[in-house]
Order: C-alpha cells, then sequence, then structure tokens
C-alpha cells in the first residue's frame, strides 16, 4: 500500500495500571488501501470501540504505530501535533446515528467542516453541494434535518464525513438503524465513494446484510485482530 489509505501496526492500548490494568488491544495490524472498503466485526467487549477511538485520535493508545496517508502520526506516541485538526482534515467520521445539527441546513451542515478549517463560506458551500449531488440529496440541500427521511440523513452524514477529503473513514455501524434496501444503498455509496476519492473506509458493523459485500473482514476478539478474504458479493 503506498501513498494514501492507513496502515497500523502492532497497535496497543492499556486501561489503568498493575493488577488492575485491562489490554482492550493487545497488538493490532490492519492495512487499507485507497478506495477499500474493509469490514471491521467482532463481539461486545471484544476491541471494536477502543481501536476505533484511537484510529479516530479521540483516546491515545500505549503503543504500537499509525501511518496515515505518507505521514506516521503515531509511533509509540503521537507525531502531529494538533489533533483537532488531524480530525477535522485527515480523518472522517460517519455514525450509527446521523448526528445533523438541527438548526443548520443540510448544505451548511456539510459545510461547516470546510469553514472551521478556514475555507471561506462560498467555496466550503460549493464544496458541500458538489457532494450532496454526487450523494443524489441535492435537491434537498435547502431543507432542514428535521424535514429529511432516515436514508437522505445518512446521505448528508457522509456527505460531511467527506467533504473535507480526507483519507480515511471511519463509519461505525451506519447501517444499524436502516432496513435492507437503504442499508444496501449506504453501503453501495461508501464503495462508490471510496473509489471516486481514494478513500479508505473502515465499516465497524454488526450488520449482516452488508458483512457479504466486503472483499476483505478484519474480525477483532480479545483485542487481536485477524484478517480473512470476505465474499466481495454485489449488492442486492
Amino acid at each position: 500500500m503506498s501513498g494514501k489509505g492507513i496502515r497500523i501496526e502492532g497497535l496497543k492500548k492499556r486501561y489503568g495500571e498493575g493488577e488492575t490494568a485491562v489490554d482492550a488491544l493487545k497488538g493490532v495490524d490492519m492495512q487499507v488501501a485507497p478506495g477499500e472498503v474493509v469490514g471491521l466485526v467482532g463481539p461486545s467487549g471484544s476491541g471494536k470501540s477502543t481501536l476505533l477511538k484511537c484510529l479516530g485520535a479521540v483516546i491515545d493508545p500505549t503503543a504500537g504505530r499509525m501511518t496515515l496517508g505518507n505521514e506516521v502520526i503515531y509511533d509509540d506516541g503521537w507525531k502531529v501535533r494538533d489533533l483537532r485538526a488531524l480530525r477535522r482534515d485527515k480523518i472522517g467520521f460517519v455514525f450509527q446515528a446521523p448526528y445533523l445539527i438541527p438548526f443548520l441546513d443540510v448544505t451548511d451542515n456539510v459545510a461547516l467542516l470546510p469553514m472551521l478549517a478556514g475555507i471561506p463560506n462560498g467555496e466550503s458551500r460549493v464544496k458541500a453541494l458538489e457532494l450532496l449531488t454526487a450523494l443524489d440529496v441535492q435537491h434537498r440541500a435547502r431543507a432542514m434535518p428535521s424535514q429529511l427521511s432516515g436514508g437522505e440523513q445518512q446521505r448528508v452524514a457522509i456527505a460531511r464525513g467527506l467533504v473535507n477529503r480526507p483519507p480515511v473513514i471511519l463509519a461505525d455501524e451506519p447501517t444499524a438503524p436502516l432496513d435492507s434496501e437503504r442499508a444496501m444503498a449506504v453501503i453501495r455509496i461508501l464503495n462508490d465513494m471510496a473509489r471516486k476519492f481514494e478513500t479508505a473506509i473502515i465499516v465497524v458493523t454488526h450488520d449482516e446484510k452488508i458483512i457479504p459485500t466486503f472483499k476483505r473482514i478484519y474480525h477483532i476478539r480479545d483485542g487481536v485482530t485477524h484478517e480473512e478474504a470476505g465474499e466481495g458479493r454485489e449488492f442486492e
């Protein structure tokens, strides 16, 4: 893997000290190439949430190495001074709930991140509208979140995650609240966007409907990952 994507080597996370210490991650190895969507699955308590928080620079790992694009961002300590800027500019997030800001319309919900990054308002809104068009919700650009269907809200959330063109997107149970048809629509969109923008996407899921669509799957159990080939089944 070269140029973009993400590589994780020997990532560990320990909570606490001494006899009460808990090793949530015991040496995770993963890599996701540009344009690739991989699944991350595992039972409750296996370390999925801890891994996602480490990858998203929300909590500090204990040891290991993470490379984002061509940049080493963690090597037994953060190599990036401004973690907030890292999260804003280099890592996109898509959650189970859309978490749209209720008093901003669709366009401003998507344009907010580039505005916070210093991009002028007009340019930020143009970037937002381009993504909304790519996701086929441009006709809802001036609508408020409360006026959207569940599927439309999730598309807007995906647009928000992509708007700063991050090399990596972390999607946490993005299809959990959706029926089969809408779930497949979301996973198809994620694959299309990964290819279009050369984004590496990690999807944490328990959703049996979408697991057969992944070409590669990482299983995590007791803080350790195991890679296997997925079915890579075409979308229904």
